[in-house]
């Protein structure tokens, strides 16, 4: 038997799809991103040519797990036993072994590419060594003249990185498990009412330590993983969202970063 129609009714049609990118990015992804993916992905996964032998996570978790080894030779080294020292070595190293534990829990597929040797060199040296870089300039000195008083400036940062910590963890989880069970976009929970939670939790974590270093080169380290990275993968990642039905509705009553702010 067919089925009537209300002759007022148009018959449903799924939308053209539109032509893939030849880059393999998806559709609608401003020219400047896939202009600065480009560069990044020759400089971290091809570089220097040759056979793709090392995943991008043992890079990762290389640089992750040895944080807490490589800062307390800093202490030593540099003879440092102040508590604001001691600070920045606990929530630095301890992010690291955050970060092993969520990538042995529910490990993120894209880092499980692999990558040429000199990508992988590259990939340590202009953005998991700079992290490093950030420890040897809090560690290498006398404690700074911090805004606030010690006390309260390591109470903020201390806080800063527990909050931000836990929400790249909890958004990192919904959005793998949620995934398992049901494709499409992830809008309850921490991606509620900001669309990129484990962004924001991560900027909070280097953010605080940023902060604990208090020094214009970590600002400049940040800015560049911030802008160069953060952005970009932000701005590919909203224009593949863009091809779920539900998107325009779930954009309109999101912020990117901070509710009602940004």
């Amino acid at each position: 038997m067919k089925r009537r129609t209300s002759p007022n009714r148009r018959p449903w049609h799924p939308p053209p799809k539109e032509a893939p990118r030849e880059d393999g990015l998806p559709a609608g992804t401003p020219r400047w991103a896939a202009q600065m993916r480009r560069l990044t992905d020759r400089m971290s996964r091809d570089f220097l040519g040759g056979p793709r032998v090392v995943r991008l996570a043992w890079v990762i978790n290389a640089q992750k797990g040895g944080t807490f080894p490589f800062l307390l030779l800093l202490l030593w080294v540099y003879g440092r036993h102040d508590v604001a020292a001691w600070t920045y070595v606990a929530l630095h190293g301890s992010y690291g072994l955050v970060w092993l534990l969520k990538d042995f829990a529910f490990p993120d597929r894209s880092w499980q590419q692999k990558v040429t040797i000199g990508g992988a060199i590259n990939a340590f040296l202009f953005v998991l060594g700079l992290y490093w870089v950030m420890g040897w300039l809090m560690l290498s000195r006398p404690v700074p003249a911090y805004p606030l008083a010690e006390p309260a400036w390591l109470a903020l940062c201390t806080s800063l990185c527990l909050v931000g910590c836990t929400l790249m963890i909890a958004a990192d989880a919904q959005k793998y498990f949620t995934l398992r069970l049901r494709p499409g976009l992830v809008t309850d929970g921490v991606h509620r009412y900001i669309r990129h939670p484990n962004y924001l939790g991560e900027m909070l974590v280097y953010g605080s330590l940023g902060l604990l270093v208090w020094h214009w080169a970590a600002a400049l380290i940040l800015a560049w993983v911030w802008l160069g990275l953060f952005a970009v993968n932000m701005r590919i990642k909203e224009a593949s969202m863009a091809r779920h039905p539900e998107w325009e509705l779930y954009r309109k009553r999101s912020w990117w970063l901070l509710p009602f702010i940004f």
